[in-house]
């Protein structure tokens, strides 16, 4: 079997109801909403992806038979800024709903990237602002572009908007991030192409130490660094049919999107020849960045990376043996641009199985027999670059049923330059005169539950010391307290150190061969407290960042924590509009809301480029079954003798 195989599904028919828009499907969702709403030369399309259809038709599904097929669309008009919706009949190749949206901005468009530095480049005052800097030969200048808030400047309003921050290049291939052009800001409105506004904080000397890490800037390497091959002869455990996956007793459907990227729908488990189901939809709702300095144009540092910018389309195409390892299967990704066709990024979603270690072990001090199995896991990974970041999304399916999501980080901090004296209050030099702010990347992941079925609650699981006493004369017991979360307001939860605490979500009505009901836990690996103000725009704009749990009664269209259009939001949409009506959660249809991040204090040792920092959260079942469901993984053939004594 080869390395890598790429699953392109371009000239395909979609064969299930979860799967992604083809190529075909894109085009003909765009004609269709040219034909009936044409919005004139200014008609831009932010969005084309799969509507996804109601679970009943999932659940009646069956191979072979049609189902319906709709396409969602945003497109707005950039002469006057509005923004429409629709959703196109596949079928019928028909607008069947069209509406406008007031008061929103779509997101930034890759489009809009290469724009901004273009526009802000151009202008006599961005260059007048560079000269006073000693910065003459413009095309070396580096401007990143940066969702602008809200912070309800007059002449911003009614503008859909970026900011800048800029550094100087040396040469094409440079390091900028080592030579940040601190206290200029430009202010672009992106639908007229213009600066509206040139934000000059003071003049500092520009850093020039190089500080460039790819191979071709050095000359010396460790020469220690024997060969590692991952070999499968006999090619993976996996079987892939369309968009459909299957390994070691886990079936599951990949998707992908421009917002969200990496989807995975259907999630279940074949448990003595039954699939049961554990998530019907899990996928990333939002994340944001929050950056702590006030001052200097940093204090608009706060980009909601999946609303914002869309982290699916900024995805890289993988590459074996760099990105993946292994005998590795490869799903491309098909996307619209901003006039409605179709484009590729192959490769964009990476399958493959590793190693884990020991799956479990016991020695019997008594008779001396030794059993032992080795864990594998299965991997389903899609990287983006976000900037100057990379963010990794990789899930990880267990032979013990559990499943566990990591987002790895990487890439080159966002970085700003330092007046001669100047002590940093905000964050930590990391080469002479540059220095990195302390921030957060906050994110939020929205998983649609579905154990054993839609009927559902979520309890909260604490630890409690007990007092001493007659019950408990040594001080040593403990016990458990559980509270069911009866409504979407009481389910606004924050971790507990000192409770251990966890929560589960139990099936209503399933239980396991001791009589308990089944359940998944969600395990928070990585909470993190926010130290932004509640009445800063970020938190009003981020509420989701307050609590690391939010459980909501299910709704097709609440898909995105902080609402669908956060770009220049003024805050309170998404989740805090949503639980406002404090609907029942108990025994009913409910979506799990789990936020998890990183807290970064910047170090040395993270420039200039930054090594994977992680953060993430488990699934484990408990009570899903009745014993330990890895029983029955063989021992390693190559191991037998160690594995079997």
């Amino acid at each position: 079997m080869p390395d890598a195989i790429a699953e392109t599904l371009t000239h395909a028919a979609p064969g299930h109801p979860f799967d992604p828009l083809t190529p075909d499907e894109i085009r003909r969702a765009s004609a269709a909403v040219r034909a009936a709403h044409d919005l004139g030369p200014g008609m831009m399309f932010e969005t084309v992806s799969l509507h996804e259809p109601d679970k009943s038709v999932v659940k009646d599904f069956r191979a072979g038979a049609s189902f319906p097929r709709e396409a969602f669309v945003c497109a707005f008009d950039r002469t006057n800024g509005q923004v429409w919706e629709a959703r196109v009949d596949l079928l019928a190749d028909k607008v069947v709903d069209w509406r406008h949206v007031p008061g929103v901005r779509p997101r930034i468009l890759f489009d809009d990237i290469t724009l901004v530095g273009e526009v802000a480049r151009a202008d006599p005052r961005f260059r007048e602002a560079l000269a006073r800097r000693g910065i003459t030969d413009i095309e070396n200048v580096q401007v990143d572009p940066w969702s602008a808030g809200n912070y309800g400047l007059p002449d911003e309003e009614g503008r859909r908007l970026s900011h800048t921050f800029c550094w100087y290049r040396s040469e094409k291939n440079d390091n900028g991030y080592a030579h940040p052009i601190e206290g200029l800001c430009a202010v672009v409105d992106l639908d007229r192409a213009e600066v509206l506004r040139v934000d000059d904080y003071g003049v500092a000397d520009v850093p020039r130490l190089d500080r460039n890490y790819a191979a071709r800037y050095r000359s010396v390497f460790r020469d220690d660094v024997k060969p590692l091959e991952i070999v499968q002869p006999a090619g993976p455990s996996f079987v892939v049919e369309g968009n459909e996956v299957r390994w070691q007793k886990w079936r599951f459907r990949v998707g992908f999107n421009a917002r969200e990227g990496l989807v995975l729908h259907a999630i279940g488990y074949e448990d003595d020849g039954r699939l049961r189901s554990v998530l019907h939809r899990a996928a990333l709702s939002e994340m944001v960045v929050p950056y702590g300095h006030p001052g200097g144009g940093h204090f608009r540092k706060n980009a909601f990376d999946v609303g914002e910018y869309g982290i699916g389309v900024l995805a890289n195409s993988l590459t074996l043996g760099c990105d993946c390892l292994g005998a590795i299967r490869y799903f491309d990704a098909w996307l619209a641009d901003s006039k409605g066709d179709p484009y590729c990024i192959e490769s964009a979603v990476c399958l493959h199985e590793e190693d884990f270690g020991i799956l479990w072990k016991h020695t019997d001090l008594f008779t001396g027999e030794v059993d032992v199995r080795r864990a594998r896991r299965l991997v389903v990974s899609s990287i983006s670059t976000i900037g100057n970041y990379e963010y990794g999304s990789f899930w990880y399916f267990h032979q013990d049923g559990s499943i566990h999501f990591e987002m790895k980080a990487t890439g080159i901090m966002n970085t700003a330059g330092l007046r001669p004296g100047e002590a940093p209050d905000y964050g930590t030099i990391v080469s002479p005169g540059v220095y990195a702010h302390y921030h957060q990347h906050v994110f939020n992941m929205r998983l649609d539950v579905a154990v054993d079925g839609e009927r559902n609650r979520v309890v909260e699981v604490d630890t409690v010391a007990l007092p001493m006493g007659a019950d408990n004369p040594y001080g040593n017991a403990f016990t458990t307290r559980a509270t069911v979360l009866a409504t979407e307001q009481g389910a606004q939860r924050n971790v507990d150190f000192n409770a251990a605490r966890f929560w589960k979500i139990e099936s209503a009505e399933a239980r396991n061969g001791l009589g308990q009901p089944t359940a998944y836990k969600l395990l928070p690996l990585s909470p993190i407290p926010t130290f932004s103000h509640p009445q800063s725009m970020v938190t009003r704009r981020a509420a989701f960042m307050t609590r690391q749990l939010w459980v909501t009664a299910y709704h097709p269209e609440e898909l995105y924590a902080a609402g669908r259009y956060p770009n220049q939001s003024s805050g309170g949409d998404g989740l805090p509009a949503w639980t406002e009506s404090d609907r029942p959660l108990v025994d009913t249809d409910v979506v799990v809301w789990h936020s998890f991040g990183l807290h970064h204090i910047p170090r040395p040792e993270d420039f200039p480029v930054q090594p994977v920092i992680t953060a993430g959260f488990a699934l484990h079942p408990t009570g899903f079954f009745t014993e330990n469901p890895a029983l029955d993984v063989p021992p390693s053939a190559s191991r037998m003798s160690c594995c079997v004594d």
